[in-house]
């Protein structure tokens, strides 16, 4: 059987991607990518979801960040965020116990408008 790449020099599986380390501006770490948001039409990815907040992996809230506001940061082995830690306070967000409505256009307009990202 042939070994699939799940990472090149410039791809990355998304089973790699979920787990990711997220930094903040100060290079600190600030949570983990628990998952991404693929559009279904045009494959493009819209949204990360980062999970941050609990102790050790639990009570954790999920953040929904627009991908732009990510990048891959290669000496940190992680994405990087240069959203300052303090706008999270107020930032769109569920917990383990809830839900997110992904099928609303004006909840996923709120993120984006949030984060001052154009739709």
């Amino acid at each position: 059987m042939i070994n699939e790449a799940r990472e090149t020099s410039t791809l990355i599986g998304s089973d790699k991607v979920e787990g990711t380390a997220v930094y903040g501006a100060d290079g600190e770490k600030i949570g983990s990518i628990e998952r991404v948001m693929i559009e279904k039409t045009t494959g493009r990815v819209s949204f990360a979801v980062l999970s941050f907040g609990g102790f050790l992996g639990f009570g954790d809230d999920h953040y929904p960040l627009p991908w732009s506001s990510l990048k891959y940061n290669v000496e940190l082995g992680g994405y990087q965020t240069l959203i300052p830690i303090d706008r999270f306070e107020r930032a769109p967000r569920y917990a383990d116990d809830s839900e997110w409505d992904w099928a609303s256009v004006d909840r996923r307009k709120g993120v984006n408008d949030y984060y001052g990202v154009v739709m």
